[in-house]
């Protein structure tokens, strides 16, 4: 079984209790499914669940470097050249990013989040879509800061062959599982 969640703003990728703050458990009633691979509490969008332990192997594990596509809202407005540094890959405290798909975008169909981000009257916004098949902490956001253009909000539309679709933040269903991803033990 493979479900896809869009998970909302400040939920903790876990089913674990956790001091009272809303987890997946909060929003998926389906027992003896695990995320595959996480999310931030901080960050939304795309979460996998599945019950089937070789999948969510093949999902999460870097080795298989599945691409997951986010969409990034950044403080100021990007010029080529930091466009250009996420794609040759960034310079972080733990080593080099390997270099990332990205690209300017208009301001995507998002809900709005509850609390909204934080707005300063005299600098503007931008929307990036980066793709990255690593999975380091927090790295999209580190990545944009390096850059000189911290993250303000982070949504998560697609991992690997799976896209978040149309479901509204905290909503989930069931997902398809490729042919070929069938016969992987």
């Amino acid at each position: 079984m493979l479900l896809l969640l869009n998970k909302p703003f400040h939920v903790l990728c876990q089913f674990s209790a956790d001091e009272g703050r809303p987890t997946l458990a909060d929003f998926v009633p389906v027992k003896e499914v695990y995320p595959a691979g996480r999310l931030d509490r901080d960050s939304e969008g795309l979460v996998l669940l599945t019950d089937d332990g070789a999948l969510q192997h093949r999902i999460s594990h870097p080795r298989h470097k599945l691409y997951k596509t986010y969409w990034v809202q950044v403080e100021g407005e990007p010029a080529p050249t930091a466009l250009a540094h996420l794609q040759k890959g960034v310079l972080l405290k733990d080593g080099k990013t390997a270099p990332a798909r990205v690209r300017r975008i208009d301001p995507p169909p998002v809900w709005p989040r509850v609390p909204p981000i934080r707005q300063r009257a005299h600098i503007p916004t931008s929307w990036l879509e980066l793709s990255i098949r690593e999975g380091r902490n927090r790295q999209v956001r580190r990545m944009t800061a390096a850059v000189g253009h911290p993250t303000l909000r982070l949504i998560r539309t697609r991992v690997g062959p799976w896209s978040l679709g149309e479901l509204a933040p905290g909503q989930w269903s069931e997902a398809q599982i490729p042919e070929d991803w069938r016969t992987i033990r």
